[in-house]
């Protein structure tokens, strides 16, 4: 079974940063895109960077210049490395696969289950 596991959250002082990890699990034989999503309270869960199978990325707008996206494909892990962190960036942070496993046929999306990030002083 599928599993996407993220890890990183916590509370930080605005200015801070914080890195995210998100490891793949189970029987996974390719991963496409990956990416971080976010929802804070009383919001939509909103997209926040993106990469690709080819290392492209893409970022929101609210968060360009200040996350940097990456990934590292032998560990079957994406990671968000947060920094210039503002009160507003407070959410639930998801990790999100597209993949093939040994029992698929076609690329499914996967999500985790979330890490809170508190941004806060």
């Amino acid at each position: 079974q599928v599993q996407l596991v993220e890890s990183g959250g916590g509370l930080v002082q605005p200015g801070g940063s914080l890195r995210l990890s998100c490891a793949a699990s189970g029987g996974i034989t390719s991963i496409y895109a990956m990416a971080w999503y976010r929802q804070a309270p009383g919001k939509q869960r909103e997209l926040v960077a993106i990469i690709t199978s080819g290392a492209s990325t893409n970022y929101a707008d609210s968060v360009k210049g200040r996350f940097t996206i990456s990934r590292d494909n032998a560990k079957n892990t994406v990671y968000l490395q947060m920094s210039s962190l503002k009160p507003e960036d407070t959410a639930v942070y998801y990790c999100n696969a597209d993949l093939v496993t040994i029992v698929t046929i076609s690329p499914k999306n996967y999500w985790g289950q979330g890490t809170q990030v508190t941004v806060s002083s």
